[in-house]
């Protein structure tokens, strides 16, 4: 019985990675609908997001102390 019930499982696990892996390939092919229309204006959302899309970032250019000999 254990080992059914691990076959069982590592198959459940197999059949669950090759979904997620293919997935994208799934939706990419999917010519039908496709996930952002290019003929329809962008919603108010997506025009909010775009200039702020980089905002979390800190960087305040190169770090002084990196590669200088001690």
């Amino acid at each position: 019985m254990p080992q059914l019930r691990n076959v069982l499982l590592a198959t459940g696990l197999g059949a669950f990675a090759a979904a997620g892996l293919a997935f994208p390939f799934v939706l990419a092919s999917s010519r039908d609908n496709p996930v952002i229309d290019p003929n329809k204006p962008l919603s108010p959302q997506a025009t909010f997001r775009g200039p702020y899309i980089n905002t979390g970032s800190r960087d305040i250019g190169p770090d002084p102390s990196h590669g200088v000999p001690k």
